[in-house]
């Protein structure tokens, strides 16, 4: 749908190249708004203009940084043209309509060129006031907002766009589609992403100098670099031992993320973790016989691991813990005697966490091309579809439920094997679900586990049955997967012919 121009309000940083657009918004009669030295460069040219105090009937104050934050101008903004409901506030406290936005930013990456070069004669004060004075507000705000308003209003973001506006304004006669709309929105939404990735790149930095950036050893391996952006203060207290490494740091946040799916109360639960993968994790009434279940899933694995439990540790969990070597040990506390013990080992650290529910809402990762950032994986399952042979009993419930934590927090293709809430096989990081079991199933005979009753977790759908045949021929008598592939009906068909329990949960958990 097309909308006529009839108002524009125009606050812009770069006045080059505006001449010609605004003289066509003033040949064809569109009212325009301004603020401050817009306001007079477009008087200067010959061109009537509202200031926008008029409008707001509010003064420019604080130096000029508030001018246009006010409800007079962003209720002309955002009116919806179609909603009685805003068509009659807007009525009631005089707000115009405001169809055109051309609003650029302050040259924040220009100003931080500048006031850092070595030509810059100012003090680091001088340099950082100069810096933060061109922190736009206003401007990112109307953008958005304009943007947000595509249905109605159209937007200007950069100066680079001035010709094409012109161009359709001459040849529409002020009638600007949807279709541009959106265009222009879409651009106007990605200036101000790129905008404010700079500002927070620069604090980012600020705050690496300021004493956040914590040099480590090295990376992922001794030739490579490493620092921690932020710090550990929050999540836990260091007791004892060396510096945490930056791979003992990542395997301490997957620990953290996976402790922090067992909050109910009276859930004592150790798990083990090895390059971030669970290898050993159990649920039992105490801490130290959680310890035993956790490290006899796989005590090969457990070897230089990081151990976790939101527990506290007791003397005698402690002396079973002190014969196996370990990385690092994170707990809920510690007894004085239990600490006493292991401290005689110098280089083991010991973690006292502060709380045991730790969360983000989203997670980032660096790519050559930039940064990727997603929503954490929150939920375990949207629904409890019961799909096999028979619905699973209490017991296989809460061994399922337990198996698909579990997966959740293993590397993709991912399959846990889980009997008495014990973790007794697991397969990660396989190119093939059916090696991801595979895998699985040889830990278990490695360790001597009894599949008989166990139950199955998958971190995604089976694409064939030949899972849930290999794990019911190994034992397993109960399956959890989200389900949705084509071929779901081939592990349905074969849980119903051998009276097996098959929950589909609707929700992938894949991990990379």
């Amino acid at each position: 749908m097309s909308r006529k121009i009839k108002s524009a309000l125009i606050s812009v940083f770069y006045k080059d190249g505006l001449d010609p657009l605004v003289k066509e918004l003033h040949n064809q009669d569109i009212t325009i708004y301004s603020t401050g030295g817009t306001q007079n460069y477009i008087e200067n040219i010959g061109v009537g203009v509202t200031p926008v105090e008029e409008l707001t009937a509010y003064p420019s104050i604080l130096g000029g940084r508030v001018k246009t934050l006010h409800p007079s101008v962003f209720g002309a903004i955002l009116g919806r043209r179609e909603n009685e409901t805003d068509l009659k506030e807007m009525q009631e406290h005089k707000i115009p309509e405001i169809d055109l936005v051309i609003v650029d930013l302050y040259p924040f990456e220009e100003t931080l060129a500048q006031a850092t070069s070595g030509s810059f004669e100012g003090s680091a004060a001088d340099a950082e006031k100069m810096i933060i004075e061109k922190i736009d507000i206003g401007g990112p705000s109307m953008i958005r907002a304009a943007a947000k308003n595509f249905k109605d209003v159209t937007v200007i973001a950069s100066k680079e766009d001035y010709a094409q506006l012109l161009s359709i304004l001459k040849e529409q006669r002020g009638e600007i589609s949807l279709e541009q709309r959106r265009s222009f929105a879409a651009k106007a939404f990605e200036i101000v992403k790129q905008y404010d990735i700079a500002i927070s790149d620069y604090f980012m930095k600020q705050e690496e100098q300021h004493g956040t950036s914590t040099p480590l050893r090295y990376g992922e391996n001794p030739h490579q670099k490493a620092r921690l952006i932020g710090n550990t203060h929050d999540a836990f207290d260091k007791l004892h031992g060396k510096e945490l490494s930056y791979n003992n740091l990542v395997d301490v946040d997957a620990a953290l993320q996976l402790i922090s799916e067992f909050n109910q109360p009276g859930q004592v639960v150790f798990a083990v973790i090895k390059h971030t993968n669970v290898c050993g994790i159990a649920l039992r009434a105490t801490v130290a016989e959680a310890w035993n279940a956790a490290l006899a899933g796989d005590p090969e694995s457990a070897f230089g691991g990081v151990l976790v439990t939101n527990a506290s540790i007791d003397l005698t969990t402690a002396e079973a813990i002190h014969t196996l070597f370990f990385e690092v040990l994170i707990a809920k506390d510690f007894s004085e005697q239990a600490l006493e013990l292991l401290q005689s080992k110098k280089n083991r650290i010991l973690l006292k966490m502060k709380r045991t529910t730790f969360s983000l809402n989203e997670q980032s990762k660096s790519l050559v091309v930039g940064t990727i950032v997603q929503e954490t994986d929150q939920d375990n399952y949207q629904t409890w579809n019961e799909a096999g042979g028979r619905p699973a009993s209490l017991n296989e419930k809460q061994d399922l439920e337990f198996a698909n934590i579990v997966c959740k927090h293993l590397k993709s293709n991912a399959i846990a094997l889980v009997k008495d809430l014990q973790l007794v096989g697991k397969g990660c990081g396989q190119t093939s679900r059916i090696d991801a079991l595979r895998q699985a199933i040889e830990k278990s005979k490695q360790f001597n586990l009894d599949l008989k009753g166990a139950v199955m977790a998958s971190d995604a759908f089976f694409p064939f049955n030949d899972c849930v045949v290999m794990g019911h021929e190994a034992g397993i008598t109960a399956f959890i997967q989200p389900g949705g592939s084509i071929r779901d009906k081939d592990s349905v068909d074969y849980c119903k012919e051998k009276n097996l329990a098959l929950v589909m949960t609707g929700t992938r958990h894949f991990r990379h």
